[in-house]
C-alpha cells in the first residue's frame, strides 16, 4: 500500500517539479501561472497534465501546434522510483524521528530533482531553488537535534557543510569559476547539512567524483567529449548525496571492516 502511494505521490510531483523548472526559468509566477505549452503559449487542460499517461498518448508533442514537448517523462518516472527506493532502503526503522527524517528526505527530493533538471537543460543551479532548500535544512537539523536530545547532530551538520562547501568554494577561488560554478559552492551546504559529518562529506565527493567519471569516460572514449566539455555537477552531487543517505552507514561499515577486520 505504502509503495502504491509513493509511487502515485511520486508521478504527481514529478509533473509539478517539469513546470516548476519551465516557469523559474522563463521568470512565470509558479503558484498562479497556469501550465502552458513554451512553443504556441496554448494553455494546457486536465488531460495534457497527466503524468507520462498524456506524454505517451500525444507521442511527445503539443497537442494543439505539434511541436515537440520539451518536457521528459523521465523527471515524472524519476521521482517515485526515489520515493521508492529511499522507502525500501532506508537505513532506520520509520518510526518516531526516523519518520520525521524520511518525510523531510521526500520533499528533498521533490528539490533536489528540480534542481537537476535544471542543471542538465542550463548548466545553472538558480538561487531561488537552493536558498529555499538551505533553510530546510537548517530546519530538518534544528528538528532533529531537538526530537533526538542530541545537539551533537548540530555540529556534525555544520562540519559536513564546512567540508563540501568549503573544498568548493576553494576550487572556485583558484579556478576563478572555471572549474566548478557559485551554485555548486551553495548547493554544498545543503548536501553537507544533510550528509551530516566530515566522514560522510568526503564520501559524498567520492561517490560524485566516480559517477562523473563513469559518465565522462565513455564520452571521452567515443570522441563526444574531451576533458574541456563542461559537464553540470549538481546532479553528480546530488546522486552521491543520495548514495551516502540511503547506503552510507553499510558502506563505511564495509570500508571499516576491510581495515580493522
Amino acid at each position: 500500500m505504502m509503495t502504491l502511494l509513493l509511487i502515485g505521490l511520486g508521478l504527481i510531483l514529478g509533473s509539478f517539479v517539469n513546470a516548476l523548472v519551465w516557469r523559474l526559468h522563463e521568470g512565470k509566477d509558479w503558484v498562479n501561472d497556469r501550465s502552458e505549452c513554451p512553443h504556441c503559449h496554448h494553455v494546457l487542460g486536465p488531460l495534457d497534465l497527466i503524468p507520462v499517461l498524456s506524454w505517451v498518448m500525444l507521442r511527445g508533442k503539443c497537442r494543439y501546434c505539434h511541436k515537440k514537448i520539451e518536457d521528459s517523462p523521465l523527471v515524472e518516472l524519476a521521482l517515485p522510483a526515489l520515493f521508492v527506493a529511499s522507502y525500501y532502503f532506508w537505513p532506520l526503522d520509520l518510526a518516531g524521528s526516523s519518520l520525521v527524517a524520511f518525510i523531510f528526505w521526500l520533499v528533498f527530493l521533490v528539490g533536489f530533482l528540480a534542481l537537476a533538471a535544471y542543471d542538465l537543460r542550463w548548466y545553472l543551479l538558480p538561487n531561488k531553488m537552493v536558498f529555499p532548500l538551505i533553510a530546510l535544512a537548517v530546519l530538518q537539523v534544528l528538528t532533529m537535534a531537538i526530537l533526538g536530545g542530541n545537539w551533537r547532530v548540530i555540529l556534525g551538520a555544520a562540519a559536513g557543510a564546512f567540508v563540501i562547501s568549503g573544498i568548493f568554494y576553494l576550487i572556485f577561488q583558484l579556478s576563478n569559476g572555471t572549474w566548478i560554478g557559485g551554485g555548486d559552492v551553495k548547493l554544498g551546504i545543503v548536501l553537507g547539512l544533510l550528509a551530516g559529518g566530515v566522514i560522510e562529506g568526503f564520501l559524498l565527493l567520492f561517490a560524485a567524483s566516480v559517477l562523473g567519471m563513469l559518465v565522462s569516460l565513455p564520452l571521452i572514449l567515443q570522441g563526444k567529449a574531451s576533458r574541456k566539455t563542461q559537464l553540470p555537477f549538481g546532479p553528480l552531487l546530488i546522486a552521491g548525496l543520495i548514495i551516502v543517505k540511503l547506503f552510507g552507514t553499510a558502506i563505511l561499515g564495509w570500508y571499516t571492516g576491510l581495515i580493522y577486520g
